[in-house]
């Protein structure tokens, strides 16, 4: 505080003569007149050290004037002179306010510049303003003043004005936007980054204060702790539903696991070191932060109302426009806010508004854009608005139904009625068809994933899935008719009806003549072949399917003409995309799963060898993406050969896929590719399926006491690669890892157990089985791989 209260009597002789002598000493004996273009360097030296020259107050007003007239620097130098003598403890600030106005403007022209891609100015300035604001101590100066409320005085706390404050947050803001570097200074900064938080009380300065937050935890490295916040509860509590929508995207932020961005870390060997680190260390900062939104009373009731409020329900015309008056600033940047104009300008032109912008920074007195009192604001405006707020509060929601907290996170958001509300608006707003001019970002398109049509329709995608996958709850995405007629299903098939599904509180399930399941179905079929909801359609409606398999469920989809679909995109339309594939082989295994009538159905549909050959071509095109249906199948495979039942025996008879998967040789082929294409080194989330669809093939073969055949064969396949050994080491590691990684996770044991239908501790003893270190013994592993070849004790750090 001392360097800011310094230049207190800036006119003085004595302050002048200080000011030079401090000045030469920074200059190392320059005799208090650097050489021409070594100004720069110096304070940037001096920003990077803390040593030397580090701010404006460090040379004279007329050494500054001199230079400025030859490097065309607009003055800032000299103002942030002015600044430091004028902001002082003991200051009214009024002075200060004063030229604060007159620095905002030079800022802001060149930051609306830069994030509206218009770089002429920036390209013609060789030291851009905002530059020789931050060269010149004008960063540092500006989060002193608006610390200043933290000092207290003869115990009684200093204040600065919302003004002030609002114009200091618009300067750090745009400085931040086009100069490298200065958002994460700010963010070394933990006190000050604290502090922000508590100017968010005001709402004169809540939007600037969160856009600068935002922009800097996006850099910070290490997470901010929500429970340090002074007040968090009152703070959140006093938010209107515009400021806690706004808030969302800080605390998407703060909840989020942070990724280091590294693909080792994504390993299942990485993620296993990083969980027992963890449980030495407690609870990650996000999962502190959670806990912190979750104990804030009425805090999920007010997302859940803030998702499914209808854009008749949002706030009037001037709330918005109030928002617009500093647009540069608002959410992501200008672009957003320019085609929202862009829009208002083009429907005023077809008389279906008359809303007339101003030039940025022109405004009235209330500070508010002409509006005709004839119009109000365009449809498109208001939908593009409230699409913006949902996209953060559904992410919210998201992330905390995946929290540690999941289970009373779904209490809250059943109870609040979050899955109805999200189906009286599918149509209007999720899904509503695009108009002609239907709103982008610029510099992108409508099919663009940037779009925030797009990305609302994708991150509502996210939450069915999330909210459906392994939970009771499920079936609140449902009507009532659509719940009666599960019951029915099960009725006319003999078979006790889901416990959950007659648990379900009638009162929370979907209203209207089609439940969320149903609708999101029928856009799912219409959806063109190269879209990108395909994937995220697929994964929504399988989270649906998880867990122990229901009859009723799969019939459900089945008479909705499921299964057809998507055997028309895998083979009728032969898609190419790996990631809409994977998802469309994991929910057609699901849906056919120990399911005589879908395999019927997909006989009746691939109904020709051509058909079946595309079909088989892409199965064997990646086992990473089709494993899980090769899995299913094999499994129902082992079950109907089990039955005594006509309808049974007809398809396994007929049909061309259980015929393709019970001979031994396809069974063989799949095993060794599937073991072949993995290593404990490479385990991910997404392949570690492909050891546990090797072992079910294995477990199987165990029950029908053919196991030492299967490994017996797989060492002839090793031998006729010329690699012998090479496989089953590589298996007999995968199998150890197995152990170390399922044995102390009972989520994913439940799991296995759960899709499978095969109990854990048959899993588990078949594995010890496998890893049997007696070579005598017929189904241990290290009985088929030769001694000059054995390699099973490897590190799995090893490379």
């Amino acid at each position: 505080m001392a360097a800011a209260a310094a230049p207190a009597a800036a006119g003085s002789g004595a302050s002048r003569a200080r000011r030079s002598a401090a000045t030469e000493t920074a200059w190392g004996g320059w005799g208090g007149r650097p050489r021409p273009g070594n100004i720069l360097l110096q304070l940037r030296q001096g920003q990077l050290t803390g040593r030397g020259l580090i701010r404006a107050v460090q040379f004279t007003e007329t050494f500054l004037a001199e230079r400025d007239k030859q490097c065309k620097w607009s003055g800032i130098p000299q103002l942030l002179l002015k600044l430091y003598a004028t902001s002082h403890l003991h200051s009214d600030f009024v002075e200060c306010q004063n030229i604060l106005k007159e620095i905002s403007p030079l800022l802001s022209m060149e930051a609306m510049a830069f994030v509206t891609e218009d770089r002429k100015l920036t390209q013609e300035t060789t030291y851009p303003n905002t530059y020789i604001f931050d060269l010149f101590g004008g960063v540092d100066l500006l989060v002193e003043i608006l610390m200043r409320p933290t000092i207290s005085i003869r115990g009684q706390k200093l204040k600065i004005s919302d003004e002030m404050s609002k114009d200091c947050l618009s300067i750090l803001y745009n400085t931040c936007v086009c100069t490298e570097g200065v958002t994460k200074r700010l963010a070394e900064k933990n006190d000050f980054v604290i502090f922000l938080f508590t100017l968010m009380t005001s709402k004169k300065t809540f939007l600037q204060t969160a856009t600068l937050i935002e922009d800097i935890l996006g850099v910070k490295k290490e997470m901010i702790r929500l429970d340090e916040v002074p007040n968090l509860s009152t703070l959140v509590s006093n938010f209107d539903q515009q400021q806690l929508a706004n808030f969302c995207r800080i605390l998407a932020v703060t909840i989020s696991e942070m990724d280091t961005g590294n693909d080792d870390k994504h390993t299942l060997l990485a993620k296993n070191a990083q969980q027992k680190k963890s449980l030495s260390l407690g609870p990650s900062a996000a999962e502190i932060n959670q806990a912190a939104l979750l104990s804030i009373p009425g805090f999920v009731e007010r997302l859940c109302k803030l998702a499914t409020r209808k854009v008749s329900e949002t706030t009037g015309t001037a709330s918005f426009l109030q928002e617009l008056e500093e647009w540069y600033t608002w959410l992501d940047n200008a672009l957003v806010l320019d085609a929202l104009m862009r829009v208002a300008n083009e429907e005023s032109e077809h008389n279906q508004a008359s809303i007339v912008f101003p030039p940025p920074g022109a405004s009235e007195e209330n500070g508010l854009p002409h509006t005709s009192t004839r119009t109000q604001l365009p449809q498109s405006m208001k939908i593009m608005h409230e699409i913006m707020y949902k996209l953060e509060v559904l992410y919210v929601l998201c992330v905390l139904l995946m929290g540690r907290q999941r289970n009373q996170v779904h209490r809250m958001i059943a109870e609040f009625k979050l899955i109805p509300g999200l189906n009286n608006l599918f149509d209007k707003l999720i899904w509503r068809k695009h108009s002609a001019s239907a709103l982008v970002l610029h510099g992108h398109n409508q099919n663009c994933d940037c779009s925030p049509d797009i990305t609302l329709k994708i991150q509502f995608l996210r939450l069915l899935q999330s909210f459906s996958d392994h939970h009771e709850n499920k079936y609140l995405l449902l009507n009532n008719q659509e719940l009666n007629e599960l019951s029915a299903i099960s009725l006319k098939a003999n078979i006790p009806e889901v416990e959950a599904v007659l648990n379900t509180d009638r009162s929370l399930v979907c209203d209207g003549k089609r439940g969320l399941l149903t609708r999101l179905l029928q856009v799912m079929k219409k959806e063109p072949a190269e879209s990108s909801f395909r994937f995220w359609q697929a994964r929504a409606v399988e989270s649906f399917l998880r867990g122990t398999t229901s009859y009723a469920d799969q019939m459900f989809l089945l008479k909705r003409g499921l299964l057809e679909h998507i055997l028309y995109c895998i083979v009728d339309s032969e898609c190419k995309s790996r990631d809409v594939l994977q998802s469309y082989f994991d929910l057609l295994g699901e849906l056919m799963k120990f399911n005589v009538d879908a395999f019927k159905r997909f006989n009746k549909y691939i109904n020709t060898d051509a058909k079946f050959q595309v079909f088989l071509k892409q199965i064997n095109s990646s086992l990473v993406d089709s494993n899980m249906l090769v899995r299913c199948v094999t499994l129902s495979l082992d079950r109907f050969e089990n039955q005594v039942d006509m309808k049974v025996a007809e398809v396994l008879s007929e049909c061309r896929l259980l015929a393709y998967i019970s001979q031994v040789p396809t069974q063989m082929s799949f095993l060794f590719r599937l073991i072949n294409i993995i290593h404990v080194q490479t385990l991910t989330q997404e392949n570690v399926s492909c050891l546990n669809t090797s072992l079910v093939i294995l477990m199987l073969a165990r029950r029908k006491e053919r196991l030492p055949l299967y490994l017996r064969l797989l060492q002839r396949m090793e031998h006729s690669k010329k690699y012998p050994g090479f496989l089953l080491n590589n298996f007999h590691n995968l199998l150890r890892f197995w152990q170390q990684h399922y044995l102390h996770k009972d989520k994913d044991s439940t799991c296995l157990e759960n899709s499978s239908c095969i109990s854990f501790s048959y899993w588990k003893e078949t594995v010890s089985i496998l890893l049997n270190p007696d070579r005598q013994s017929p189904s241990a592993l290290v009985s088929y791989i030769e001694e000059p070849y054995m390699d099973i004790d490897r590190d799995f750090t090893e490379e």
